[in-house]
């Protein structure tokens, strides 16, 4: 089995091509081999020895957790349901969960036949550089930079905005902050917390390198228009391009294809209970 990234990389960007998806799965070595190479590995290769699908399958005390790609060429010969019975062999009875970054729907249609059900889904968006929509700040707010604004405001702002939201984290500050600190993609000049005409953080947008990675504006606040402004203040510094994700119920999707997003795309998480062996994966009704 090869170490080498260069075939899983290719095989990932042929995905992505046909599903849509995460591109950083192609483009980030450290996601791709987490995704793939974590854990017990299994390949399959056609007969000139080119690899056209790969899984993982990585076994903890309380589940399991895999992740595959079926190259589109070589769909519909079976190998994807062999990784995913494999992977739920090696699972061993314990609950099985199936991470993907480039969801194809027969791959969806494959999950339910193994009994797994969704469990976290996001849209992959993205906007193609131009002119941005003019939104103007609300009476009452003031921007200030990340690069200049003091942490605590900004991480009051991330707090206020998601907390409602079920499995919120709940990050200790110093947890928090010190995850944007040390990505080097932290966009400082461009990320910002909107504060209330009292000085109270009301809401923020934080930017890593092209992708507008999190907009939050707290609930008293929502309705205003300051999340259109804060997305359309980030696309302006990028020249009217981006990418983002949002979860498949969040109803700021629409927002954001208001403002020029398409959908490229969707990654998710799927987890059943308990995982059949293989060969006992349950198959659909028939005749």
């Amino acid at each position: 089995m090869t170490e080498d990234l260069a075939e899983l990389r290719a095989l990932a960007r042929a995905c992505l091509e046909v599903d849509g998806g995460l591109p950083l799965l192609a483009d980030d070595d450290g996601l791709l081999r987490a995704r793939l190479r974590t854990g017990e590995t299994r390949e399959v290769r056609a007969a000139d020895d080119t690899l056209v699908a790969a899984a993982t399958v990585a076994v903890a005390a309380d589940g399991a957790t895999t992740s595959g790609l079926v190259h589109p060429a070589h769909r519909g010969r079976g190998h994807g349901r062999s990784l995913l019975a494999w992977a739920a062999e090696r699972a061993g009875g314990l609950p099985l969960t199936a991470s993907c970054e480039n969801v194809h729907p027969a791959a969806e249609r494959l999950y339910a036949r193994f009994g797994l059900e969704r469990s976290f889904a996001e849209h992959v968006m993205h906007r193609p550089g131009g002119s941005v929509p003019q939104v103007p700040v609300p009476d009452g707010v003031t921007l200030v930079p990340a690069a200049v604004a003091r942490p605590e405001d900004l991480f009051a702002a991330y707090v206020g905005s998601f907390r409602d939201r079920p499995g919120f984290p709940d990050p200790t500050p110093a947890a928090w902050l010190a995850d944007l600190e040390e990505d080097d993609e932290w966009r400082r000049d461009v990320s910002a917390v909107a504060l209330d005409e009292h000085g109270g953080p009301v809401g923020f947008v934080n930017v890593l390198g092209s992708w507008i990675d999190q907009v939050g504006v707290v609930p008293a606040w929502r309705g205003r228009g300051l999340g259109a402004h804060l997305v359309c203040r980030a696309l302006l510094a990028l020249d009217g391009g981006a990418w983002l994700m949002v979860n498949v119920d969040n109803p700021a999707a629409g927002l954001y294809t208001a403002l020029g997003f398409e959908r490229h795309g969707l990654r998710g998480r799927w987890t059943g209970p308990t995982a059949p062996r293989a060969g006992s994966a349950p198959r659909p009704p028939g005749p």
